[in-house]
C-alpha cells in the first residue's frame, strides 16, 4: 500500500460517515414532523367554582398553581410541540384530577378539608410547584413569605 492510498481511504470513510449522519438526521427530522400529527387534548372547560382565596393568596394560586390545577391553564407555545406537548397535557390532566380549583364547589366538605391539608403538606415538603414548572415559569417561584401565606391560608381553611 503506498502513501497516496491512505488519504483516499480516509476521505472515503469520512464521506461514508457524513452520509450516515445525514441519513440519521433526515430520519429524525421525519419522525419529529410525524409526531406533530399525534393529537393532544388542550382544553379549558367551564369554571364551576373557586377555592375560597382572596387577595395575595389568590394571586399566588393563579401564578404558581392554576396552570395545572384549574380550567384556567395558559398553554405556552411549547405545549403545541411534541413530545413536550404530551408531557404538559399529562401533567395538567393529572393535576386537575388530583386537585381542581375550577371545580372546588363540587367537592364535599370532607374532601375540601383533606385537600387543604394536602396543599399544606405539599408546600411543607417543597414538591409544589414542581422544579421543572418553576424552571419554565420563573414567576411561579415562591418566596418564603408567599409560602407562609399559603401555609396559613390552607391551615386556616382546613379548620373551617
Amino acid at each position: 500500500m503506498d502513501s497516496r492510498s491512505l488519504p483516499d481511504l480516509e476521505t472515503g470513510v469520512m464521506r461514508g460517515l457524513l452520509r450516515a449522519w445525514k441519513q440519521i438526521l433526515l430520519g429524525l427530522g421525519v419522525i419529529f414532523v410525524g409526531i406533530q400529527l399525534i393529537p393532544v387534548r388542550r382544553s379549558n372547560p367551564a369554571i364551576q367554582g373557586e377555592a375560597p382565596a382572596a387577595g395575595q393568596v389568590k394571586e399566588i394560586l393563579r401564578r404558581a398553581c392554576q396552570d395545572c390545577h384549574s380550567h384556567e391553564t395558559r398553554w405556552p407555545w411549547y405545549a403545541y410541540v411534541a413530545p413536550v406537548s404530551w408531557l404538559i397535557e399529562h401533567d395538567v390532566e393529572e393535576g386537575r384530577e388530583y386537585l381542581n380549583f375550577s371545580t372546588w364547589d363540587s367537592y364535599p366538605s370532607e374532601k375540601r378539608v383533606k385537600l387543604f391539608k394536602e396543599i399544606r403538606e405539599e408546600i411543607e415538603v417543597g414538591s409544589m410547584p414542581p422544579w421543572y414548572y418553576v424552571t419554565m415559569h420563573p414567576s411561579a417561584r415562591l418566596s418564603e413569605r408567599e409560602l407562609g401565606l399559603l401555609r396559613g391560608w390552607s391551615a386556616e381553611a382546613a379548620r373551617e
